[in-house]
């Protein structure tokens, strides 16, 4: 039995472990099923301290990987099933993934991305479903070559994250869990999974009704899981069906964005008035600002149910805020949590003191640090010393230790609770021969917080009009994901430039943002 499924296999097999919208599996079933995909691993040449990297939607078999990976000493990578070829490509060579597994919906781009020769040392390519390339073999046939026998010598792996950055490509997170010495017990993966589950109470069901690819959605629900919880899953994001789901399998607990909150209170009262929720005891939500009208919204239906957090993929969970404590506190982020210490720095690097506003960074007394893989400088630019490191968020503490966020220092657009870097987006605009000069940024969207705009300067001799538009526009569908993409572009004659040469985007933003309540 696999270290982490074994307890559960033994006490409770019959209980469910999983559901996703396909089918259903029991705690039995998944230990053996983990027990196969471990001794399938190692009949294809896939064994400790390599990687592998994963594009599919919320399925069964994505969380069966990451435990058969968690036992195996295999770094996983999850990818966004948005990108295209060429973005996965990149993925591919940068992590050194020797295999790939994909969802049948996107073999066809992952296809594309094996052509590149950065995808080169990819050497096993698995399909969830349907077999549609020949280099591809199907996970039923390929979990069928593994023994149902326990594995000997398991030994710990974790997620590399990839996160977008300020400048160039994404950059693969290395925390704790993709770092382990090399032969490290798996059993620290209970322990983690143990301190999680205080973290918010305990929890028996997960709902999981975001990407599983993004480090939040992931912790709230593989992280829970390993203390026994059961996960229950969309692939595709629905109001109505999340709130049919809490009331199915009595689920304890959910993890949300902003833009997925404003669609459930936007819910017609015949469907919020056939919901119990009476199961349901924590309600998390992050990853951006939610409007204040939005958040009280849900806590009028659902009650005092919905804690915040304030976190990143580099440094984890560092602040909460329970409902009370936010109706008393309308717009703080919350306390730091245990072990968290927050160090408020001035643009002269001095140490500022309460309701003085400056550059958020935070050292974890546990030690836990990051980097980012095959990038030395850019974890030197994120850290102010060894262990003290920032997420570039400005704001500041108040006189009961309250933490606020005031700005964003590094150029960032948050859209539906989705980081976005400008830098990728610019390098495809600012790249087209009938571009001068561009500049993308976030502007308000009602739902989504933040929407991609590029305001751009065209080449002399270049007309800015609509068919421009449109040509610009075709050119980023085809090098960037969707949710990359500008919703709108703008032209302009010039951009403001410092005297050094860089764009001044606090500029640009301006006469977008005016007469809103907030800066981001």
């Amino acid at each position: 039995m696999s270290a982490l499924t074994s307890a559960f296999a033994t006490e409770r097999g019959a209980d469910l472990a999983f559901a996703d919208d396909t089918c259903q599996r029991t705690w039995a079933e998944t230990d053996e099923r983990v027990n196969q995909l471990i001794h399938a691993f190692r009949e294809a040449g896939i064994t400790s301290g390599d990687t592998i990297a994963v594009v599919a939607g919320n399925c069964n078999e994505w969380f069966e990987t990451m435990l058969a990976c968690a036992c195996n000493g295999i770094v996983f990578v999850p990818v966004n099933w948005h990108l295209v070829a060429s973005e996965i490509a990149y993925l591919l060579g940068d992590s050194g993934s020797k295999a790939v597994i994909v969802g049948a919906a996107f073999a066809e781009e992952v296809a594309k991305a094996l052509d590149d020769e950065r995808s080169s040392a990819v050497a096993t390519a698995i399909v969830i479903g349907a077999e549609s390339d020949a280099r591809f073999t199907s996970y039923d046939a390929f979990l069928a070559t593994g023994s149902a026998e326990e594995p000997s010598d398991q030994s710990f792996g974790g997620p590399m994250f990839y996160t977008s950055g300020t400048t160039g490509n994404p950059k693969g997170v290395r925390g704790m869990m993709s770092s382990m010495p090399e032969g490290s017990d798996p059993a620290i993966w209970s322990f983690i999974g143990g301190r999680f589950s205080d973290l918010v109470d305990g929890v028996a069901t997960t709902v999981l009704c975001g990407p599983v690819y993004h480090s939040a959605q992931w912790a709230y629900s593989f992280l829970p899981m390993l203390n026994g919880a059961t996960t229950v899953m969309q692939h595709k994001y629905d109001s109505a069906g999340v709130l049919e789901l809490i009331d199915k399998y009595h689920a304890t607990n959910i993890h949300l964005v902003p833009t997925q909150m404003k669609r459930l209170v936007d819910l017609p009262d015949d469907v919020k008035n056939s919901y119990d929720g009476s199961s349901l005891q924590i309600a998390m939500h992050g990853a951006a600002p939610c409007p204040p009208v939005v958040k009280q919204a849900l806590i009028d239906w659902w009650g005092p149910k919905i804690t915040e957090y304030y976190g990143s993929t580099e440094g984890s969970v560092i602040s909460m805020i329970d409902s009370e404590e936010w109706m008393a506190k309308g717009g703080s982020v919350g306390k730091p949590i245990e072990g968290f210490e927050v160090i408020v720095v001035g643009d002269d690097g001095t140490h500022l003191g309460p309701n003085e506003s400056g550059t958020l960074y935070f050292r974890n007394a546990s030690g836990m640090d990051f980097e980012y893989h095959n990038a030395p400088e850019k974890t030197a630019e994120s850290h102010l010393e060894p262990g003290v490191f920032t997420t570039g968020d400005v704001g500041y503490l108040d006189d009961e230790g309250y933490m606020w966020l005031s700005d964003r220092k590094i150029d960032m657009i948050i859209s539906g609770g989705v980081n976005i870097y400008p830098a990728e987006i610019e390098g495809v605009l600012g790249g087209h021969d009938l571009v001068a000069d561009v500049a993308v940024i976030g502007v308000p969207n009602e739902e989504f917080g933040e929407e991609v705009k590029a305001v751009v300067v065209a080449n002399d001799g270049v007309t800015p009009d609509d068919a421009l538009r449109d040509t610009l526009i075709a050119h980023c569908r085809e090098h960037l994901a969707g949710f990359k993409r500008p919703r709108s572009i703008d032209f302009v004659d010039a951009l403001p430039r410092t005297g050094t040469g860089k764009i001044q985007k606090a500029k640009v933003r301006a006469p977008y943002w005016e007469g809103t309540d907030r800066a981001i």
